[in-house]
């Protein structure tokens, strides 16, 4: 079965509500602050969940304990008066949590824009696959990039307010056609390596058929990401994709010598366009990409291009 669109939030006007939640790991003080203050110059009201700035007492590379974590996320999503859900940043964390959701409650509250990237990966996938929700990969609250590109920040900003303003997504400077072409579908995906710990639970998603699948990662070296990508392959992920934009390579090993020639290898064989570098994950001035929507992506021109804005 072919991935569809799926339900698009509405997006924000001045004066919202915006929940900040920690699902992954633990949050900078001296980080957050800037990040809500940025919050609050475009016009928003940034609430901070119970426990963002927790640490769990045993694990410290956790934002609190799993219950706490999940604790916030859902409160802020069924609080009628938040009308969007900010991740404050990545780490590790989400899968641990994602169990103690009660999904049904979270349905049941209606859709929301939800903002994460990198380990937040996980996240995207639940809701897409539990709640039927698109979702938007970009910069968090207390992320370098969001405190400091104000690029990053400009395409975030007009994606939540403007997004027919952002309707044409353009490959950063640098970006090339891995293999050339022009191909439709559902955009999906995020950090390579959460997609691949996805894989085997219960509500992953059987397949990315009719997709076009995103991927980047930060600190995997070569040989891992191989693991990886074989695992995508084997398991069936990458089975009728349609089209693959990859991101950022942070601390992966040299580009050019290693992840390149990697990458080509695992993915030229789909038979689809592939374009790299494309300007979003852990790299500076990361674009802000929306997950569940049907999109067309020119690896020749560089160009990703909704068939609908991301936002309602």
């Amino acid at each position: 079965m072919s991935l569809v669109p799926l339900t698009r939030p509405a997006r924000l006007a001045p004066g919202a509500r915006v929940a900040v939640v920690a699902p992954s790991g633990p949050v900078p003080e001296d980080r957050l602050k800037p990040g809500l203050d940025l919050l609050r110059e475009w016009g928003l009201e940034p609430v901070v969940g119970a426990h963002v700035l927790d640490r769990h007492p045993q694990f410290g590379y956790l934002a609190g304990t799993d219950a706490d974590r999940a604790a916030d996320l859902q409160a802020a999503w069924c609080d009628p008066a938040v009308a969007a859900v900010l991740c404050a940043r990545g780490g590790y964390g989400a899968q641990r949590m994602s169990d103690l959701l009660d999904w049904d409650a979270m349905r049941a509250a209606g859709p929301k824009p939800f903002l994460g990237f990198s380990d937040i990966t996980a996240l995207h996938e639940d809701f897409a696959t539990r709640l039927h929700l698109a979702t938007l990969h970009g910069p968090m609250a207390a992320g370098i990039d969001f405190l400091q590109h104000e690029g990053s920040r400009a395409h975030l900003r007009a994606t939540l307010f403007a997004p027919e303003a952002v309707q044409v997504l353009h490959a950063a400077e640098g970006a090339r056609a891995l293999v050339p072409g022009r191909a439709e579908g559902v955009t999906f995906g995020g950090c390579v390596s959460l997609l691949a710990a996805e894989r085997g639970t219960p509500h992953a998603r059987p397949s990315g058929a009719g997709g076009l699948l995103l991927l980047e990662d930060v600190g995997e070296e070569a040989y891992r990401l191989d693991r990886i990508l074989t695992q995508l392959l084997r398991t069936g992920l990458l089975d009728g994709v349609r089209g693959v934009l990859l991101g950022s390579w942070e601390e992966c090993g040299p580009y050019e010598s290693a992840i390149r020639p990697l990458l080509a290898d695992r993915l030229g064989g789909l038979g689809v366009p592939v374009i790299e570098n494309f300007g979003f994950g852990h790299g500076r001035g990361a674009l802000t990409m929306p997950l569940g929507v049907r999109a067309v992506l020119d690896a020749d021109a560089g160009t990703l291009t909704l068939t609908e804005p991301a936002l309602a």
